[in-house]
Order: C-alpha cells, then sequence, then structure tokens
C-alpha cells in the first residue's frame, strides 16, 4: 500500500512536469567525508544544526536505505565517478591498505575507466571538483598527472589529491602511530636481534661473518630507518598540499578558513557558468581527521569540534544554495548530498574527545559492512521536478548517481562495460515502485564480505554475512585497538552457514536468523550464492591499483612546489 501511495503522489506531481526542464540541468554532486547517516537533522538528530542539509531534505527526496558501494574513501569515490563496483577497477585492495596515504603512490583511477565528469563535459557542460580526490595523481615522473582529476573530464580543481588526515595538522597526533607500532617495531626488533645474534657468533667463532659485510648490513638498516623516520617526520610537507588544476599552490596545507575558502571556489564557479550548463562535484573534507573549524563555528556546537566541522559544512551548503537562488538556477539544478561512507567511530583525539560521527541505530562505522558503514545520506533536490519531503525506502547505491546524471545530461552510458548503478528518474518519477537493485555486493577491500537480496514483490531485505570484524574491546562497535577494522586473519571471524538478517525487521543487525526462526533459510542462502555465482562471472582481473607497489612511497613520485632543501614550502594562497 505504501509504494501504491506514493505512485500515485509521483505520477500526479510529474504531470505537470516540464520535459524542458528535465533535460540538460545543471548538477551539484556534494559528498561528505564520513560523516554518519545520524549526524544531520533530517535523518533525526535533534541537536546537530544543520539547517541547510535539512533544507534539501524538505524540498526534495530522502532516500532511507542509500548504501555506499564500499565503507572506506578511495574505493566508494571510484565507484561513485564510474557507477561501478571498485572491485570492477582494479581500485579494491587485496592487501591489508585499502586507501590512498600518500601523494607519492603510482597507483590510482585508471585512464581507462569513464567518469560521469567525461561524459557530460562531452555534451557541453562545464565541470570542476572541488575538494578531495584520492584517487591518486602520478604514474611515472612527478609531473605526469595520470591519475589527476584533470585526466578524469574536470576542466577545474581546486583541493587535496589524497585526504585530510591527522598528520596534516600539528597537535593532533597521528594515523600512523599504531602502524608503525605494529608493522615496523617487529621488523626493528628482528633486525637488531639478528645482527647482535651474527656479531656473537661471529665472536665466539662459530660463525665467520665479514666485518665489511656486517657493517653493509648495519649502513642499509641505518639508512632505511632514518629515510623512514624523515619521511613521518615530515610527513604534513610532502602529503598535505592544496592544488589548482595542476600547481600546487599551498605546501603544506594550511587549515586556516578552509572550509571558506572551498565555498569561494564552488561560488565563483557557478557565478562563471551561469549561462553554462556546469557539473560541480563538491567534495568536502568535513568531517574527516583532522577536524578543524573557522572562528566563526569554534566551540558553538554541543559536539565539540566534529560538531563545529559538520556545522561549518552545513553553512558552506547554505552558500552554494543561495547562490542558486540569486541567479535563478535553483530550478534548474540537480542538487545531490551524501558521505562516502558511515562515520568513523574510533577516531578519538589524544585528549580523548570523540571526533568520530554517529551513524543513529546502525551497527558498525567506517571500514565494515554493518548497516553503519554503509548506509549514508542520500539527499537528492530538483525542485518541480521530483516530488518534495518524500521518502524513498528502496535500497539505492551511491552507484546510482552515475546513470542518473549521464542519462539527464543527454549522453549515453557506456554499454562496452558494466555499469552496476541504476538510473533513480524511473523511481523518482513513480514509472517503478520497487528499486532495481534485487542484489547489492558488500565488499571489504577486494573480498566479498555481505551480499543484500530485495525480493521482486516482497518488503524483505535480506543480508547475509560471510565473515564479520572482531569488534575490540568486545563490547564495543569498532576495532578501537587498529583504528579500523581489517578484512582479514585475526581480524574477521568467518560464518558458515552464514549470518543471515531480515533488514525490514532487523534493521539495527542484532538478531541472526537461524533454519528454526526463518523457516526459509536455506531457500534464502541458495539464491544469494546463485546470485555471486552470476555476479562473479561478471568479473574480469585488472590490476590491482592498490598492491603495496601501487600505494608505498615512492620519492621520484613526490610533488612539491619548490625543493626538498626548502622542505617543499610555499604559500601562494595568502601571497607568501
Amino acid at each position: 500500500m505504501r509504494f501504491l501511495l506514493l505512485l500515485v503522489f509521483y505520477q500526479c506531481v510529474m504531470k505537470n512536469v516540464d520535459s524542458k526542464r528535465t533535460s540538460n540541468p545543471n548538477f551539484i554532486l556534494i559528498m561528505a567525508d564520513d560523516i554518519g547517516i545520524g549526524d544531520l537533522g533530517c535523518y533525526g538528530n535533534k541537536t546537530l544544526r544543520t539547517p541547510n542539509i535539512d533544507k534539501l531534505a524538505k524540498g526534495g527526496v530522502t532516500f532511507t536505505q542509500h548504501i555506499a558501494a564500499s565503507p572506506l574513501c578511495t574505493p566508494s569515490r571510484a565507484a561513485f565517478l564510474t557507477g561501478r563496483y571498485p572491485i570492477r577497477s582494479g581500485m579494491a585492495a587485496l592487501s591489508q591498505i585499502g586507501v590512498y596515504l600518500f601523494s607519492a603512490s603510482s597507483g590510482g583511477l585508471p585512464s581507462e575507466e569513464i567518469t560521469f565528469a567525461k561524459l557530460v563535459k562531452q555534451k557541453g557542460y562545464s565541470t570542476a571538483l572541488i575538494g578531495k580526490w584520492h584517487l591518486g595523481m602520478n604514474c611515472v615522473t612527478n609531473d605526469d598527472f595520470c591519475h589527476h582529476p584533470l585526466k578524469h573530464g574536470f576542466d577545474y580543481f581546486y583541493g587535496l589529491i589524497v585526504t585530510n588526515l591527522r598528520d596534516c595538522k600539528p597537535g593532533q597526533g597521528s594515523v600512523f602511530a599504531t602502524g608503525i607500532q605494529t608493522f615496523i617495531t617487529m621488523p626493528i626488533q628482528f633486525i637488531s636481534l639478528a645482527l647482535i645474534t651474527l656479531e656473537l657468533l661471529h665472536f665466539i667463532g662459530l660463525l665467520r661473518v665479514s666485518q665489511r659485510a656486517l657493517g653493509h648490513v648495519i649502513l642499509l638498516s641505518t639508512s632505511f630507518l632514518g629515510i623512514l623516520l624523515f619521511f613521518f617526520y615530515n610527513f604534513r610537507y610532502l602529503n598535505c598540499f592544496l592544488m589548482r588544476n595542476h600547481q600546487i599552490v599551498q605546501q603544506p596545507l594550511s587549515y586556516q578558513n578552509l572550509t571558506h575558502r572551498l565555498t569561494e571556489e564552488a561560488v565563483q564557479f557557478i557565478g562563471r557558468n551561469t549561462d553554462t550548463p556546469f557539473l560541480l562535484f563538491m567534495s568536502y573534507l568535513q568531517a574527516h581527521t583532522a577536524l578543524y573549524a573557522s572562528k566563526y563555528f569554534k566551540g558553538k556546537s554541543k559536539h565539540g569540534l566534529y560538531g563545529d566541522a559538520v556545522e561549518e559544512m552545513d553553512w558552506s551548503v547554505g552558500q552554494i544554495l543561495d547562490v542558486l537562488e540569486k541567479r535563478n538556477l535553483s530550478n534548474k539544478t540537480v542538487v545531490y548530498f551524501t558521505s562516502d561512507q558511515g562515520a568513523h567511530l574510533e577516531e578519538v583525539s589524544n585528549t580523548g574527545e570523540v571526533h568520530g560521527g554517529y551513524n543513529g541505530m546502525y551497527k558498525g562505522g567506517k571500514s565494515t559492512n554493518w548497516e553503519g558503514g554503509i548506509r549514508v545520506p542520500g539527499l537528492l533536490h530538483w525542485p518541480g521536478v521530483i516530488p518534495h519531503g518524500a521518502h524513498i525506502d528502496e535500497p539505492t547505491s551511491n552507484m546510482d548517481i552515475f546513470p542518473t546524471v549521464v542519462n539527464l545530461a543527454g549522453a549515453h552510458v557506456p554499454t562496452d562495460r558494466i555499469i552496476d548503478g541504476h538510473d533513480l528518474m524511473p523511481l523518482l518519477q513513480g514509472k517503478i515502485i520497487q528499486s532495481k537493485h534485487e542484489f547489492l555486493f558488500h565488499y571489504c577491500n577486494a573480498y566479498l564480505n555481505a551480499v543484500r537480496w530485495h525480493p521482486r514483490n516482497s518488503d524483505a531485505i535480506w543480508k547475509a554475512f560471510f565473515f564479520t570484524p572482531i569488534f575490540y574491546p568486545e563490547d564495543s562497535n569498532g576495532c578501537y585497538h587498529s583504528h579500523v577494522c581489517h578484512c582479514h586473519g585475526s581480524y574477521i571471524r568467518h560464518h558458515d552457514p552464514p549470518l543471515l538478517f531480515d533488514l525490514s525487521r532487523d534493521p539495527e543487525e542484532r538478531n541472526p536468523l537461524t533454519p528454526e526462526t526463518e523457516i526459509h533459510f536455506y531457500d534464502i542462502l541458495n539464491v544469494i550464492q546463485q546470485a555471486i555465482s552470476n555476479h562473479t562471472k561478471s568479473l574480469h582481473v585488472v590490476p590491482d591499483q592498490l598492491s603495496w607497489g601501487n600505494i608505498l612511497w615512492k620519492p621520484w613520485l613526490q610533488p612539491c612546489c619548490s625543493s626538498v632543501f626548502l622542505f617543499c614550502y610555499c604559500d601562494h594562497e595568502s601571497g607568501e
């Protein structure tokens, strides 16, 4: 009945829509970073003030089951831009590290991938990315820009090539501390013990070791550790910088009025393209740590620095909506708001302040495929074309934006590759009442973690987990010992048979079903296994863009706006 009422409502609204207004609209695609679905007023938050984002919900459609294609930044953004599971483009890691951490890595979004920016640009759109990229930059030299936004369909770029990290802001701690302790301390101890043992065996005459060879080993080990310490000590200068197109304009990045600067860039881009169709990808740094807020917002929220950052982002969204109104572009512009994944629950400052967001009633957070890690805000606003104040409970994906944007811009969705997203307009217009996503596949890096099945003509939404992260502490909701949850080894628990939930009755994923509590238990799992088989057959082997060889720091790829002797320092933003 709910679907029938929604269908009638949509059809009544759409009868009055001028078809000319639904062709070649402008697009403003807003992506927050690590914002939880429970952080926004339109999703039930009563203490964080987000009036401008809430305005999008009141004047448009709220998706209540909007799913990120990955619970991590890099693969989620790759899927968003291409409409494809990141496993198809090599943007899902086989190794432990699932995102890019260094500006001098050689991996990135392959040039063969087609973004929505490339396709709408071919139809005469002016395109811009402002904010975070996080999909690579160079391949062979430090200026080939093979993975740069300008190579992927954007005419203009102003922002960060990698991401915002605690290490980028003095006094905010380090995201590498746990990793260094876990992965580097032991090798150092091993090398030290090996050298001492060799020297001891040589001393007592049981083993003859050339002093020259031993000296070379010590020199190499010392040099390696020296380079490592130099890199992490200077991480901020080497990796945290602001670019305009191909030029570094601020190295290291300054957080002073940063949101205001990003907002001003967005406003100016819209102003330059008032008479030209445009696509703006506004990719905020909030609320990924390091957290920051300007003096106008710092200390003003009820949720510390995290709340200040979210409320300043909301202010920025308001500025963008205001300029659309002032230039009479509101009715010609599709505005979309989402987050790349759920809130990062394990983010706690070195003083004990919570720096992560809120995922509402949903379990888990960033880096997990529990609902808290992948169920994200999804708002679509287009006055006079789509209903206002409506809610759609059907499963949708951030991959759906690709075909939706491409079709509305009058371009053609590629037919030479599998596109996993589906055009949202039939659902928004009431032409269909059930999502085209019968199955959604949830990957933890490159490993299939869970599958969601929404049977046709049913309200049930089954979700089967093949493994789950082991939370620590045990009674917590995250992996606080490792900063994020991982996808392998001792970090996970395998399930045979899989854990099965019905999200329509148990959205909090508290009560796994059993053959005793669900009569169709094995039938459901059989259907899911058949879907996995079909999905797996559609995958092709592609280069792993997040292999160790592609994510590790390569000195010859290091971007530097001055020289290493000047510690790669420049500031063209403030005129220094």
